[in-house]
């Protein structure tokens, strides 16, 4: 690498950045503080411009995450995108998606807030159209025009708070409480942060979103993109009522449900990753509507670490695979790639909650926190149905490409060469194993004394082995006629197809229009209009025309008669006038 190159100094400055954020994190947390900086751009008629930045330890703590990351991921980028022709332009594109994340996090200003959700929602159109094919291009319309809806909910709440005389919300979260202008405003940012963390029923667009490369994977869907939502959420979450808890724990855990069953019928490995971080997404928001937001924000920051991971293993398989991303040609890779298969494992092991890896310190606690408050029957069935799942499709993930039998990986010669990737790799692997008993020790002020009987305590564990044993059973399948997803084809493809959103998504969105559209060209333009316009016209006058031809190309009798008439009409005319 070049010392001088783009890559380069963006990692470096990037992890100075980090540093510098995670520190200070860490300072504000212990000390109990939070800054509030107001800087008036301009003032007209005493009506003033105001940017404001508000640092507390959760802005601090979440942008010393994203930088951390994003420096790693363009560390990567160095060997994943080489040879790359317009290597600067994506440099640029990922620098300028991680700044609009941090005006979206340290913003307590709706105005400032858009624009960092805007950046994000067209930059990441950019970067999903990147390679610019015919399925890049529709994953990047889907992407957008979803997270148009959200766009147009954020402007929405803008204008509605100017009836409160400023757009810093964190002045009015705690004050009108229970009115109807918060309550209209809340429901309008749950609307916003469904779409933009894919929650049902805008969920088809992040698997989609799998058309960009593999760097913008690792970092869209572990820090930036899809947690936006969450983090605006988070935020806001003082001021949610009841009954918008209730329907947002209903719909996120649906959609936890719906990814992990959809993520054990994937074959394409970047898109069971995509689904594992839908499901992911979904527990954040549902433990966020159950009323713990410190544990949502703790989540979201270890999940940020394994999915980046994750991502850049995925990475370094499909780059070895020659861009082949079907789990099925892959197999037994653990023997020719040691070093990505164990960083691999170990971060589907943290994505699973295996004991002491940074996954388990939160989703342990979030669903010892779930048995220990009030959730009804299927919100809690939900939460553990879903974690069973989870390590259900990680298991299968592990069977089809690290063990089992070498499918096409005989035929290449698969390598471990690229350092910088190697790099990226091991630095996000130090923080999985370490970074989630750190966090948890600086998250809570006081350890958390979950008091719950045995067979509750147990269930985590329980469930986890039992999904990971239905995963191991499925793997073993082998495929004949009397496969059981062959016989039930219909049930497969709903549940295989996320519940058939990408197609009600697309097809259900533009059928409609596109027919209405057909029937009136159909009806008027080609139909009607031709009838009574140019085409009738001409068929008017081509009908007078062949009748005078047969009368002009007739027998001699015709001509007679004519000879007649005329002469009958001069003799006439002689005689009488």
């Amino acid at each position: 690498m070049k010392f001088m190159s783009i890559c380069y100094i963006s990692f470096i400055f990037l992890f100075i950045m980090s540093l510098s954020m995670s520190t200070m994190g860490f300072y504000f947390i212990m000390n109990d503080l939070v800054i509030l900086v107001e800087w008036e751009i301009v003032e007209v008629n005493s009506s003033s411009i105001v940017m404001t930045l508000l640092l507390d330890w959760m802005s601090l703590m979440f942008m010393g995450f994203v930088f951390f990351i994003s420096s790693l991921v363009i560390l990567y980028s160095e060997d994943y995108m080489h040879g790359d022709l317009n290597m600067n332009r994506f440099i640029y594109l990922v620098l300028l998606f991680v700044t609009s994340m941090m005006f979206l996090i340290i913003s307590p200003n709706m105005i400032s807030i858009l624009l960092g959700w805007d950046g994000l929602g067209l930059v990441s159109y950019c970067l999903v159209i990147y390679y610019q094919n015919v399925k890049s291009y529709n994953a990047g319309m889907l992407t957008a025009l979803s997270n148009r809806i959200g766009d147009v909910a954020l402007l929405m709440v803008i204008a509605w708070m100017l009836n409160f005389g400023s757009w810093n919300y964190v002045f009015y979260l705690e004050y009108f409480k229970g009115s109807f202008e918060m309550e209209l405003i809340s429901s309008l940012v749950v609307l916003a942060a469904m779409t933009k963390s894919a929650q049902i029923p805008f969920s088809s667009w992040l698997p989609a979103a799998m058309a960009a490369p593999t760097p913008v994977s690792a970092l869209v869907h572990s820090s930036t993109l899809v947690t936006a939502g969450v983090y605006l959420l988070i935020r806001f979450s003082p001021s949610f009522s009841d009954w918008l808890c209730s329907f947002l724990l209903l719909v996120s855990g649906l959609t936890m449900f719906m990814a992990g069953i959809g993520a054990n019928f994937e074959y394409d490995l970047k898109k069971i990753i995509a689904l594992s971080t839908l499901s992911q997404l979904g527990l954040m928001m549902s433990v966020l509507s159950v009323g713990f937001a410190g544990l949502a924000f703790f989540h979201l920051l270890t999940h940020a670490l394994f999915k980046a991971l994750l991502f850049m293993c995925a990475g370094v398989v499909i780059h070895s695979m020659k861009d082949s991303q079907d789990i099925r040609y892959m197999g037994n890779l653990v023997m020719q790639m040691p070093l990505t298969s164990s960083c691999l494992m170990i971060s589907n092991f943290a994505l699973c909650g295996m004991p002491f890896l940074a996954g388990f310190y939160s989703k342990d606690i979030i669903l010892e926190m779930v048995s220990l408050s009030y959730v009804n029957l299927l919100g809690y069935l939900l939460f553990y149905i879903s974690t069973g799942l989870t390590v259900c499709y990680s298991f299968r993930l592990f069977y089809y490409t690290l063990s089992g039998d070498y499918n096409l990986t005989s035929f290449y010669s698969l390598g471990e060469e690229n350092i910088y990737m190697i790099i990226g790799m091991l630095g996000l692997l130090s923080m999985v194993i370490i970074g989630g008993s750190v966090l948890s020790w600086m998250t809570f002020p006081s350890p958390l004394t979950i008091i719950l009987p045995v067979w509750l305590k147990l269930m985590v564990i329980f469930v986890s082995f039992i999904g990971g044993w239905i995963g191991y059973e499925l793997s073993k399948m082998k495929v004949t006629s009397s496969l059981m997803s062959l016989e039930f084809l219909n049930i497969t493809s709903f549940l295989g197809s996320m519940w058939n959103m990408p197609y009600l998504s697309t097809f259900g969105v533009s059928y409609e229009p596109l027919f209405i559209g057909y029937s009136t060209l159909k009806s008027s333009d080609f139909g009607w209009n031709e009838y009574f316009g140019g085409q009738g016209f001409y068929l008017m006058i081509m009908y007078m025309s062949k009748i005078n031809q047969w009368w002009q190309f007739n027998n001699l009798k015709m001509f007679l008669m004519f000879f007649v008439m005329w002469m009958i009409m001069i003799l006439y005319l002689l005689f009488y006038i």
